[in-house]
Formats: C-alpha cells, sequence, structure tokens
C-alpha cells in the first residue's frame, strides 16, 4: 500500500492502481482516518434471571466450606438438591468459582518455598566436596550398613569414608575433620555440598564445618539430581562386578570397601576426566599423564597412518572444571532481518 501511495503522488492515482493492478477504492480507504473504537459510557443493564451479590457469595461461601471443599460443583449440586436445597446451576457455580480463580483447588494447602538450585564449581582439587550415605545390606534382611564417603568434585577421588551399623551426625563430624585434616585443607577455600539428610543438616555438624572455615552447601528439598557425583559413585560401587549381594559382617564389609575405593582412586579410568584416574588427577599429575599418552598414539600414527581417517589421534581432552547445576546459558539473539524493496514496474 506504500508503494502505490508513493506512485500516486507522482503519476497519479488512477496510474498509480493499474499499473499495480488495486482497486482505487482500496488506496482512498487507506487514506480515510481510522475510526476510534466506540467506548461505552453507561453499564450495561443488569439482568433479572443473574444471581445478587448477596446470592454469589453465599454460592462461593457454600463451596468452598469443609463440607464441600473437597467435591466438585456437580457433587455439591446434587447434594444439595437432596437436602431441599437449590442455589444456582452447577455452571453458575463454576462460574463463580473461576471470577475467584478457584476452579483447580479451593482447599488450603501448604505451598512449599522455592529454593534456587545450588551451583557449584571446582576448577581444581579440593575446592568443593560432596558426600551422601548409603546402604550396604548385611548378613539378615532388614539389617544394614550404613557407608559414608566424601568425594572431591574436580578429581573424583574418594578423599574419606567410613562404615558403621547407623546413621549419626557425630560419626559424620569425625569423618569430615579427619579428611580436611589429612588433605591440608586451608580455612576458606572448600565447600561441602550434601543432600538434606539428617546428618547432614545437622547442627553440630553446621557447627564444625564452621570452626574449620568450610562453606556448606546442600540440595533442594526432593530433588534427587543436585548431588549427582556421589549418586554416580554409589552406582559405580553397586554395578562393580565383584559387589557382593549381601555382607557377613560390618568387618567384611569394611575389608570389601577398602579394596573397592582402593581400585577406584588408583585403577578406575574415569570418563568424566578424560580415562584418567581420580588419583592422578587429584595429585595434578594429569598433564604428564596425557603427554605420555600422545607419544603413544603419535608413534601408533607414524606406523599405520591409514588407520586414522580422521587424522593423528589424540587422547580425550584433560578436566577444567567440574559443576553441579552450571548455568543456563542466555537465549541466541534473534537475527535482525534486512529489509528490501519490491521493484515497481510500470
Amino acid at each position: 500500500m506504500a508503494i502505490t501511495e508513493t506512485l500516486a503522488q507522482t503519476t497519479g492515482v488512477a496510474v498509480a492502481c493499474a499499473a499495480l493492478n488495486m482497486p482505487r477504492s482500496s488506496l482512498y480507504h487507506q487514506r480515510r482516518p481510522p475510526t476510534p473504537p466506540a467506548v461505552r459510557t453507561t453499564p450495561l443493564p443488569a439482568q433479572r434471571r443473574a444471581l445478587s451479590p448477596t446470592e454469589r457469595e453465599t454460592v462461593r461461601t457454600t463451596l468452598n466450606s469443609p463440607a464441600y471443599a473437597d467435591s466438585a460443583p456437580r457433587e455439591v449440586y446434587a447434594a444439595l438438591l437432596e437436602q431441599d436445597i437449590y442455589l444456582c446451576s452447577w455452571s453458575t457455580m463454576y462460574r463463580i468459582l473461576r471470577a475467584n480463580d478457584e476452579v483447580q483447588e479451593r482447599r488450603n494447602q501448604l505451598r512449599h518455598p522455592a529454593f534456587a538450585a545450588p551451583e557449584l564449581l571446582a576448577t581444581a582439587p579440593n575446592q568443593v566436596w560432596t558426600w551422601d550415605i548409603t546402604r550396604l545390606l548385611g548378613p539378615y534382611k532388614w539389617t544394614y550398613f550404613y557407608l559414608y564417603v566424601v568425594i572431591d568434585l574436580f578429581s573424583r577421588k574418594v578423599v574419606g569414608w567410613l562404615l558403621a551399623v547407623q546413621e549419626s551426625a557425630a560419626l559424620a563430624e569425625e569423618l569430615v575433620a579427619e579428611t580436611c585434616v589429612r588433605e591440608g585443607i586451608p580455612r576458606h577455600q572448600l565447600t561441602l555440598h550434601a543432600d538434606r539428610g539428617r546428618p547432614m543438616i545437622a547442627h553440630s555438624l553446621a557447627l564444625l564445618l564452621t570452626d574449620l572455615g568450610v562453606q556448606t552447601s546442600h540440595s533442594r528439598p526432593h530433588v534427587s539430581n543436585d548431588n549427582p557425583y556421589s549418586e554416580a559413585q554409589f552406582k559405580t560401587m553397586k554395578y562393580h562386578a565383584g559387589y557382593p549381594a549381601c555382607f557377613g559382617s560390618l568387618a567384611d564389609a569394611r575389608a570389601w570397601c577398602q579394596a573397592f575405593f582402593l581400585w577406584y582412586n588408583a585403577e578406575h579410568h574415569h570418563t568424566g576426566i578424560g580415562l584418567l584416574t581420580p588419583s592422578v588427577v587429584h595429585a595434578g599429575q594429569a598433564p604428564t599423564v596425557q603427554a605420555q599418552r600422545q607419544l603413544v598414539l603419535s608413534r601408533a600414527y607414524l606406523n599405520h597412518p591409514a588407520r586414522f581417517v580422521n587424522g593423528p589421534p589424540v587422547p580425550p581432552a584433560l578436566p577444567t572444571a567440574a559443576w553441579i547445576n552450571p548455568p543456563a546459558p542466555p537465549p541466541p539473539a534473534t537475527p535482525i532481518k534486512e529489509g528490501f524493496h519490491t521493484p515497481i514496474v510500470v
């Protein structure tokens, strides 16, 4: 339409409309100023059949009463008829509830506050630890041993563990304190992350961590994937080929765990850390091992280059960071479409 208006100013309305195959009435309609929408100044008259405000409030009070708060309007309508009471139709009941935003749920339910997801980043060992407790089946049904495991987030190394016959905040305090001393953790360097089990949120453990200068972090309530590294380690342990169906005694379980954690730290090549062992990454020996692997791969490429169709092979990349709940990336910017000009044929 703007093209027609521009052309009409130079060639005239009839010639412009004929050239663009457009009726002149459309151009004249475009030139006409828009008519503002009509605004009603007087309220609509009330319908004689409508419920009065008092009657509507009676209906709403009845629907929200303890006797009918759990019932659908049709149930309330039928129950009232059996009591020789008629307030309105059930469709009107729905309209009254909808006007008060009460169609879905009318009971006074507990609303849980929104918890922010913990966002933890580790770029080196001994910056963030994560810990949890799992149960190991004992010799009899319903008997368990409780395994406490502390993992370094960056290196995946099990830096401390403890096996007991119960969950206890005192045992958790002992494990954390001894592990911090053994690893030489300075104050205000470490963050300890856990879920919201009773030993994890115990007041005595919080006081100990404050004395040690360790920051605390907890998973959101009822969110199972806020502590993924501990859960993954427990899965690796319980899917291990040597994991028994049950343990005969506490000493038996402790001996098995000791052998397993030695294997896990020193021999298990973890996919999340470039197929290195947790002990190598934790000790800062990853660059040396990576260079040795590159020499082996380069020699294999020189001997048989045709076998490597994608060029010289390289070992998996070294870990640079480990996240719990990384922040979401910003949304991509919307591309701006360039303008275009429609050619005019006269």
